[in-house]
């Protein structure tokens, strides 16, 4: 009788050993899977919060361009394609700019037709809209900052749907609309023209917050190039 029970033990053994081999190959797979699905669900929870930070500060747009013409853009590099990186992040406010505000260059016949137009319709100088289009883009048409604001005169998506453009990289539309801007704060602020910059720089919000100027390095740095170029501007028609 000892040889036969030994032989049904062998059996039971043959037949369970594949299902308890099954059983942990299960269980090693859950939770070589677990893992990922953690990942999955918090894709940046691994990321030190001072890389975050920088990556936030940091963000270049590529301009680019497909066979029928179509002009793309993106925050990840075109592959296979030429390609512009764009980066604007307003040209006057950088509080440690080294650029000479009072020799640096004027933009005195670009856009002349349009900005004369929009002038005459908003009743605002060629020079201030040339001045503010000059501290904002550097008249560049296709102008995008890592904040989201778009063209020459730098509207924010919110700001420029509210004004009517639908293309704020149309140099006629974002011309027509910061301008229209520009000339409600300076109604709005009974023609006081460092407020109305104030407002346009950092946001109404912001001057009725501080009753005044803000006390930001950046608003009060673009506030002083603007007037500076305005008065270039003035000069040089």
């Amino acid at each position: 009788m000892r040889p036969f029970t030994a032989k049904i033990c062998w059996c039971w053994l043959l037949l369970c050993l594949p299902l308890q081999c099954a059983a942990q190959q299960s269980t090693d797979n859950d939770v070589a899977k677990e893992p990922k699905r953690q990942l999955k669900l918090s894709p940046e929870s691994a990321q030190p919060v001072a890389a975050k930070a920088a990556a936030a500060k940091s963000i270049a747009v590529f301009k680019s361009s497909q066979a029928n013409g179509t002009v793309l853009f993106s925050d990840r590099r075109p592959v296979n394609r030429p390609y512009q990186q764009l980066h604007f992040d307003c040209f006057a406010c950088d509080p440690n700019s080294a650029v000479n505000w009072h020799k640096t260059p004027l933009f005195v016949r670009q856009y002349n037709r349009i900005i004369d137009k929009v002038a005459l319709e908003q009743q605002l100088e060629p020079a201030l809209i040339r001045a503010v289009i000059h501290a904002e883009s550097a008249f560049q048409a296709a102008a995008l900052s890592k904040r989201g604001a778009i063209g020459l005169m730098q509207l924010m998506p919110d700001t420029a749907a509210m004004l009517g453009v639908s293309d704020p990289l149309s140099p006629e539309q974002n011309i027509q609309g910061g301008s229209s801007y520009l000339a409600s704060l300076l109604k709005q602020y009974n023609g006081d023209l460092s407020l109305s910059l104030a407002a346009y720089n950092a946001g109404p919000g912001n001057v009725r917050r501080h009753q005044g100027v803000p006390p930001f390095a950046e608003t009060q740095a673009y506030i002083k190039r603007v007037l500076i170029l305005h008065k270039r501007y003035k000069q040089a028609a």
